[in-house]
């Protein structure tokens, strides 16, 4: 089952095998997100740090807790790692609940634990690195996440195509995915940036004619990606 959720700025897409599922996904997106929302009123600035934040007012919520560890981690901006953060509570409450089969692109920025092989396509826009797709196998948790300076809202100082992590968890893979982003002029510099953070498995770089990975990434593969399943506003 698939099915297409908005909450103001947050539109995902959340896949499961039974509705229920989909239902606890929807209303842990709801509550993470009326948190965070009560902590940027008391923190306004939490919303506008392009880098991490080490002091604020109140105890931070869990979602915003872990946006500045994340952030912290990959030296950008808490607001790098909403996405995934969203994505990964709301996969995490469709476990608790018993999914075996849970995914939640909010985005780009994809969490997902499944008992069965998935592919995920790259949505590269006008690269010449076009109908590329990860294939995964059956998952306990990952997070697959992408920033691009050329594609679609988010904020880069680079030049990427495409910045794509892959981590254990989606809202690390946020972070690092633009912090890589920010520094894909020159990709040996924007791995470095990023391989030693623990909990990161892979990245990915198309930048103008180049693409270069590193680390341990799933397997990539041809794929017919259908720019309709993308999910946005």
């Amino acid at each position: 089952m698939r099915e297409k959720f908005q909450l103001k700025q947050t539109v995902v897409t959340i896949v499961a095998d039974e509705q229920v599922h989909i239902e606890y996904a929807k209303q842990a997106i709801r509550t993470h997100r009326r948190d965070l929302e009560q902590f940027i009123a008391l923190n306004p600035f939490f919303q506008f740090a392009l880098e991490p934040l080490d002091s604020y007012v109140g105890v931070p919520p869990e979602i915003a807790r872990r946006m500045l560890e994340a952030s912290s981690s990959a030296n950008v901006g808490p607001m790098a790692a909403v996405a995934g953060a969203i994505a990964d509570l709301a996969v995490e409450a469709m476990i608790d609940e018993g999914a075996s089969y849970a995914i939640v692109d909010n985005g780009g920025d994809i969490a997902l634990s499944t008992d069965r092989e998935v592919t995920v396509g790259i949505f590269s826009g006008e690269s010449p690195f076009r109908d590329l797709a990860f294939r995964l196998g059956p998952e306990s948790f990952v997070g697959v996440c992408t920033s691009s300076a050329t594609i679609g809202p988010s904020i880069s100082f680079g030049t990427a195509d495409v910045a794509c992590v892959v981590a254990k968890k989606a809202c690390l893979a946020d972070a690092a995915a633009s912090a890589l982003g920010n520094l894909s002029a020159d990709p040996e510099k924007a791995f470095s940036a990023i391989k030693d953070i623990d909990g990161i498995l892979g990245a990915l770089l198309m930048v103008q004619d180049r693409l270069v990975t590193w680390g341990k990434l799933p397997t990539l593969v041809r794929a017919s990606v259908d720019a309709t399943c993308i999910t946005h506003a």
